[in-house]
Parts: C-alpha cells; structure tokens; sequence
C-alpha cells in the first residue's frame, strides 16, 4: 500500500538518522544506524510513494520517457532537483558523476536530474540541452518545466536530492550541497540492503547521450572574451573544450592552451588541463584564468609557454574571509577575474575575482597592497574584498556587510567619478558597484529593495529598480564612451546603461534565442550570452554568445553586427610557441614568391620599422569577408619573436603596412632571418573572380651593435599583379 508522499513526511522519520548520524564517529557506525533505518522505513505498512513523472515531458540522454512504475522498478533511484543557472546545483555535479562511477544502472542504481526551473528562460528545452551539454551532464534529465513533481514532493530549494527505493518508495532527502558523505554511504547501503533482499534490477535502462547526435564546432560554449592592450590579440575561454584559446583580431588560432578533456594540471600548453574556465584577463605576456569547477586561479605565461597555479587548491574551498598566500587558499567556483588597483597609484596590482561560489568579491595581490577599509596585503594574498557570504542583494556602505547572489561578471571603472567595479550579479538579476575609495556597494539596475527576493526578474528597460534584467553574467565599461554594457543572458540582450542616470536601455538583441547576425544591432540575436569585452579604443564590443559557440563583434560606431572566423583548421600543432604556430597557420602555396632582401645591420634592443608595401591588379579590391593578414616568422631562430605581435589583419591597401618587430637585447645568433609573409585575399570590383595571394621576403639580419639610433627601417614591396 502507499501513503501520500512528500518530503515533509519523510522529514518526521529521518531527523532522528540525521542527527545520529552526526554523532556517529565511524564509518562502520554510520553505516549500521542507515541499515537500521532502512530496516524501519523499509517494514512501514504503507511506503511513502513517490509520483509518477507526467506524460509528455522532454527528456534529455534517454531513448525515451522514463516511467517510474514501468522502467525502473528494481532500481535505486537519485533523483536530482536542480536548475541550471544555480553555482550550487553545479557544485553537486561532480559528486553525482562520481557516484556514477562507483554505481551504475547495471548495479541497480539510476542518477535522474529533474530540471525545475527558476527563470522562465530555463524551462525551454533547447536551452538545458545547452546546460547538459556545458555541465557534461550523462545522466537522463527530464525537463519539469512546471516543476509539477517539485510541487508534489514539496521541495523547497535547489538542490534537492531525493533517494527513491526499488518499489518508488521514498527514502531519504538531503538539500543543498555539501553531503557527499551521507549521499555516498545511504546509496551504498540502500543497494546492498535491497540486494539482500532480492529486490534489485540489473538491466541497463537505455541511455542515448544527447552530446553524441552534435556536430564538432572549432568554439564549444565559450564563456568569456578579452584582448591584449593593443587589440591585436584576443583571449576566448573556449568552456565547453575545457581550453584558452588565443587569437588574432583575423580569427586565426596563435595559441590552443588545455584541452579537449577537463583535469587539472600545470606546464606546457599541450599538457596542462583546466575544467570548465570562464573569465580570462591579459596582463602584459600573461593570461590570467576563473578555472571555474577546478576551483582556481591561472597564470598562462605566453613567453615562457607555461601554465601556473596562483590561487586555489583545487577543491571547493568555503573559507569566506581568506588572508592566506594563493596556492595555499581554498576558493569557491571563480566565474571573472579583472586586474585593478588597490591603493593609491594607478599601477594594476590586484586581480578581483568575482567568486560566484561564496557570492563575494575577492582579491588576489599581484604586489603589495591595500584594500579599501582593510589592511596592508603582501604580494600573492589571496582576500575577500566585499560579500558576507550570504546569497542576497544587499547594499551596505561596508563592503563585509554587503551580499551578492553569485557575481559572474566584473568590469574595472577606475576613472572618477566612479572609481568602482561595476558587477553582473547573476542570481539577483542586477548590476551593482563597489567603491575602490570606501568599498561601499550600490545598487546601479535591476532587482528590487528587498535584499532577500531573488525573484525579481524581467525583461524592462527602465531607470535603476525600474529596469529589470534577467540572470546578467557580464559587464563591460566604455570609457570613451562613458557607457556600461550588460550581458542580459537570460534575456538574450546585450544591454547598455548610463551609469549617472541609472538608465537601462536595449543596445543589441531581439529577446529571441536565435543566431541571426544582422545587419544592425535590432535585427540580430543572441542565445545567453556570457562574455563582453569592449576594445578598438572604445569602438568594439566582442560579446561571447555562449550558447551560438560564437564571438560576436558589435560596431558601436556604425551600429552593425559581424562573426569572428575562429580558424585554426590549417593548424597542425596549436600547442606550439607562438611563432611556429604562426608558420603553420600560413601553409603558402608553393608558387608563393620568395624575395630575398639585401642584409641590414641592427643592434640588440633596436627597433625595426618595417613598411609592407602591397599593391592589388587593376579593377581588384580586398575581400572584406576573408581575413587577410601579414605575419612574422624566423626559420628556426624562434628567440627572435618572443614578445612580438606575430600577426595583423591587412584591411587597406591604399598606403604602406607598418610593422615593428623589437630586436631582442639577449642574443643567442648573429644573423638571424626575420620572415614577412602577407596573404591577400581580393576579388574583382564586379565580384566575378575572387582568389588568394601570398608573398614571402626574407630579410637577414646581422646584430653587431653598431647600428646607431633607436629605428632600423626597411621597405618591403611587391606587385600582384
């Protein structure tokens, strides 16, 4: 017989375990006191029955619907209550897959993710088969989208795992995260109790992962965007391929750091691994990256080739004050970093990071510092700025009292008056700011006074409160144009703000999730963007339209939208120094001209100004749609182009290129040969023929430091015609 079913009724049995449980010292005595329990709800005269999934739910890595009552009788069932923009319910992730690999369905048990959503966004199919894909989630989802069972079983929070015995019976429930241990030892227990009892199925329930019918694309849901100070180079956290990906503004691969699989390791670019990395951050010659779900903070050093760990220990830390050396500080689920300052120079001496896993504001010390209202911090502290920990959007003129609902997005405004960080604080639905004079934080758009509703959510342009937004996961700060952009991600919006009159208003987007890229901002479309970057002086706006696996470039002068061609197809080794990659990207045709130039003296330290002279067939234009580019190489002596800008697009012909390659002051030959290639891609002014062109000089060099003057300069010339 059943009895009506739900968690508050099971609650009434299971406190009394609960609280054993935290008394037990062993694990042999926690494992005896849930055998005991299961003896007892076991031998209840009416099982606590748990309902039936409705008909005609959408469900995800399943050859079908899955039934309680028909497929998985016999089965230990987890079912897991999650949505998928909560940082909490990605925590328990691994701990499900984990238990997937000691138990699978062929011993009887069964990992069920039953999505109820939070936002109206996340109740469409296609976007949690995004989520699935992003989480590598291989377990069957059903999508609950009216969170019916939720309602039935009356849960009350995310996550929720519910543990079903092989007859649909009700056993046992833990909420939040955190339970590894409990969870582990009741399944285990469960199993061999009903084994024991001849009650379990062995056979496989019929899995179809959803991530096998995909096509591969060269982006998997990259997160986060962000460019070099010159803009030549950009940094895409390629999330999906677990991988950083370095680019030319052309779209051609420079660098492929990590990937395709998750781990966790340190060195060279082909051998380290990070899992799941969001924002990413350029600081000189080095990348700083969020390694989201390893819980840390990485240096890539571009120079040196290498991957380092500056912060974390590669578990989730809950420590929500820090103060400790950054190898040595746990850390919670980093989703952006920014570089800053803290103190009273200009210099950029911090890394904040916005730490969506304590809902806080923390700050990594690249030198010797001070935060506002804080101490003296020595270089490689690793310390929360701002945040009490508590999931909530609250204000407070002191940076400790003040509560965030997983910030995932930073941008740095040093410039008065606003002398902040501007936040996209995800799971309020608002963007805020903290003062870098006072640490105050202040409401900026979005959400509404009452610091506990994080259900204050919408898609309205407006003023301040009056505006709403949708999950934000970036933010990005103009200067030149003194305007602040949003990643209104669940809204599929790119939205800007005017931050002195708290005005929110729709740049680019049509609320769609869709992929239609212009031709101006109101006709194109986004799916859940999660990454902005604004660059070209104030001109550009690259946003990571994570759920398209595209970067998007918006013109903000001419109000037009475009694709960046990430192209590494020609690569035959992306995890190379910086200058073979380059080589390899080029492939020239072997009719390519060679031209060998007369040799020119320079001395270590010098500057060459080179000045690429190129001239197209009459009646011929370059072809905006294919990237050309110049780029730089050296047979051999790749010592020559540490540090260099090895590439650059070739978008006008109509004067001289200029090039400048920095001779380097230690020298290990004398007379090195520096490459120019160019690759020209041009059609006819009717467009009736349209090819590719390539050249290649040579130019030695011979460094005796005796050239004099700071500039060595050489032409280099050629007809296509």
């Amino acid at each position: 017989m059943a009895a009506e079913c739900s968690l508050t009724a099971l609650m009434t049995v299971q406190t009394q375990l609960d609280y054993a449980l935290l008394d037990a010292e062993s694990v042999q005595e926690k494992e005896n006191l849930i055998y005991q329990y299961l003896k007892k709800v076991d031998g209840r005269q009416q099982d606590l029955k748990v309902p039936e999934f409705d008909e005609g739910l959408e469900w995800l890595n399943t050859k079908g619907p899955l039934s309680l009552a028909k497929d998985l009788p016999g089965k230990v069932v987890v079912l897991d209550f999650f949505t998928y923009c909560c940082i909490n319910c990605m925590h328990v992730l691994p701990d499900l897959h984990e238990l997937e690999q000691l138990h699978s369905d062929k011993d009887g048990l069964v990992v069920i993710g039953v999505h109820s959503a939070k936002f109206p966004n996340e109740k469409v199919l296609s976007n949690i088969k995004s989520a699935v894909l992003r989480y590598n989630i291989t377990h069957p989802v059903v999508n609950d989208a009216d969170a019916k069972l939720w309602h039935e079983l009356e849960v009350s929070c995310w996550p929720t795992l519910v543990v079903v015995g092989p007859r649909g019976n009700l056993l046992f429930s833990v909420v939040g995260e955190g339970h590894k241990e409990k969870l582990f030892l009741f399944v285990a227990a469960a199993l061999k109790y009903y084994k024991e009892k001849g009650e379990l199925k062995y056979g496989a329930i019929g899995m179809k992962l959803y991530r096998d019918s995909l096509p591969p694309s060269m982006l998997s849901f990259p997160g986060k965007v962000t460019a070099d100070g010159t803009g030549q180079r950009l940094v895409i956290a390629d999330t999906g391929h677990h991988r950083i990906l370095v680019v030319a503004k052309s779209g051609q691969v420079l660098h492929a750091i990590g990937g395709p699989d998750s781990g966790r390791k340190d060195g060279g670019f082909s051998e380290a691994r990070f899992n799941s990395p969001q924002g990413v951050v350029m600081k000189d010659d080095s990348i700083y990256v969020a390694d989201t779900e390893n819980h840390l903070i990485r240096k890539i050093d571009l120079l040196e080739g290498k991957v380092s760990t500056v912060a974390g220990i590669g578990i989730q830390g809950t420590d929500k004050e820090g103060g400790a050396m950054g190898p040595q500080q746990p850390i919670s689920s980093p989703w952006d970093v920014a570089l800053g300052s803290a103190g009273d120079d200009d210099k950029k001496n911090v890394l904040w990071i916005a730490m969506a896993g304590t809902h806080q504001i923390w700050a990594l010390f690249l030198e010797d510092g001070k935060l506002p209202k804080g101490s003296d911090s020595r270089k490689g502290t690793c310390i929360r700025f701002a945040g009490s920990g508590n999931e909530e959007n609250r204000n407070n003129a002191y940076p400790h009292k003040a509560g965030f609902a997983q910030p995932s997005g930073l941008a740095p405004a040093p410039e008065e008056p606003w002398n902040c960080v501007f936040i996209a604080d995800s799971e309020s639905s608002t963007v805020r700011s903290v003062s870098l004079k006072d640490g105050a934080v202040k409401h900026l758009v979005g959400g509404e006074r009452d610091p506990l509703n994080l259900f204050a959510f919408g898609d309205v342009d407006g003023a301040g409160i009056n505006a709403k937004l949708q999950h934000p996961l970036a933010v990005a700060w103009n200067p030149q144009k003194g305007a602040l952009y949003a990643a209104d991600s669940y809204n599929h919006k790119i939205k800007v703000v005017d931050p002195k009159s708290k005005q929110c208003a729709t740049l680019a987007g049509t609320g769609e999730a869709s992929n239609d890229v212009g031709p101006g901002f109101s006709q194109s479309t986004f799916n859940e963007p999660g990454g902005l970057h604004v660059g070209e002086s104030g001109r550009i706006l690259y946003v990571a339209d994570t759920n398209n696996h595209q970067i998007k470039i918006l013109d903000l002068d001419t109000l037009t939208v475009s694709v960046l061609p990430v192209l590494a197809e020609e690569v035959v080794d992306a995890f190379v120094k910086p200058s073979t990659a380059v080589k390899k990207m080029l492939k020239l045709p072997k009719s390519t001209p060679k031209i060998e130039m007369s040799p020119l003296s320079v001395s270590s330290g010098q500057n060459v100004q080179i000045q690429l002279s190129l001239k197209l067939p009459a009646g011929t234009k370059l072809t905006k749609e294919a990237p050309s580019f110049w780029a730089l190489s050296a047979e051999g002596d790749e010592w020559l182009l540490q540090g260099q800008h090895e590439t650059g697009d070739i978008m006008d012909l109509s004067h001289p290129l200029a090039i400048t390659a920095a001779i380097p002051t230690s020298i290990r030959t004398p007379s090195p040969t520096l490459c120019v290639s160019a690759c020209v891609y041009y059609c006819s002014s009717g467009g009736s023929a349209c090819m590719m062109k390539a050249v290649l000089f040579k130019q030695p060099l011979q460094i005796d430091n005796k050239a004099e003057g700071d500039l060595a300069k050489v032409v280099l010339s050629y007809n296509f015609t």
